[in-house]
């Protein structure tokens, strides 16, 4: 399929910004979390729809890839890929959006976190454990990869949203055992962007949130985006700026009348595709696009 014009532009325009993504980096080098005795089918991948998305299945070695920016202006962003913990859409809700974050001198570290769901557990139990060390990694690293440990931020789709949520509206509490040489620095992400972020609102509840999203007088700034007519989701981003507002939180959401679910960085002809450019702006307004 061939891409339209504006599309070829941004990916050439990122590309030529970004250096080649280093080796990943098994998050877990001595054994993961739970799960020495747990059997899964091997991690495939495939290509779907007309973008030719990457999706894969049955991560169990999870990974953290960095992509360097050329010029690095100190920020650093954990990319969460969406899948509704079942899978990853990791070309368009990972990868490309890697090399979007590079063009604007951020430091991309793309995770491949556990999926499917752990039977027996939260839905993102598994997964939180796997940003955390994530966010750990990279800032334990920092200096290695020109990194601000001040601004590491997280930017989630769909059930990456809610990960990138768990991480930013947590205490930084571990649930693993924690390694001083990666885990003692916060876990805690200094911002979020959330894209069509799932999960938000309380099952039994819709007019309030999920008791797992606990928004306080010390979460960090986000930006949330979300289309009018992604119902299942929409009211759940509202309520997340509702309460950012009322705990005094810096906070910016933009909801546009289409788009739907799962157009990830580009792949929609609708208004939303603009999303990218506004979250760099808000990135810069808020002052985590500032050189070192």
């Amino acid at each position: 399929m061939k891409l339209p014009a504006v599309l070829l532009a941004l990916f050439t325009m990122s590309a030529s910004l970004s250096a080649a993504p280093l080796d990943p980096i098994p998050l877990w080098p001595n054994g993961v979390p739970g799960e020495a005795d747990l059997k899964l089918p091997a991690e495939s991948i495939e290509l779907k729809g007309d973008y030719q998305i990457q999706i894969l299945s049955n991560v169990s070695l999870p990974t953290l890839t960095v992509f360097p920016a050329e010029k690095p202006n100190g920020a650093a962003v954990i990319v969460c890929p969406g899948g509704g913990y079942n899978i990853l859409a990791y070309s368009h809700e990972g990868t490309e959006v890697c090399e979007w974050l590079n063009s604007l001198g951020i430091t991309a570290g793309l995770l491949k976190y556990r999926v499917p769901r752990r039977e027996g557990l939260e839905k993102h139990a598994a997964p939180l454990q796997d940003a955390q060390r994530g966010i750990g990694l990279m800032r334990s690293r920092a200096a290695d990869w020109r990194v601000d440990p001040k601004r590491v931020g997280i930017l989630g789709f769909s059930a990456g949203g809610h990960l990138a949520t768990m991480a930013l509206t947590s205490d930084g509490t571990r649930t693993y055992q924690a390694d001083p040489e990666v885990d003692g620095v916060s876990a805690v992400p200094d911002f979020g962007v959330l894209v069509y972020a799932a999960y938000l609102l309380d099952e039994m509840n819709p007019d309030v949130l999920s008791p797992e999203v606990k928004v306080t007088e010390q979460t960090p700034p986000a930006f949330l985006v979300i289309a009018h007519d992604d119902k299942k989701f929409v009211e759940g981003n509202a309520r997340f700026y509702i309460e950012m507002l009322r705990k005094n939180r810096p906070c910016e959401l933009h909801i546009f009348a289409k788009g739907g679910h799962g157009f990830g960085f580009k792949n929609t002809k609708e208004e939303i595709v603009q999303w990218p450019s506004l979250a760099g702006k808000w990135l810069e307004a808020e002052g985590f696009l500032k050189g070192q």
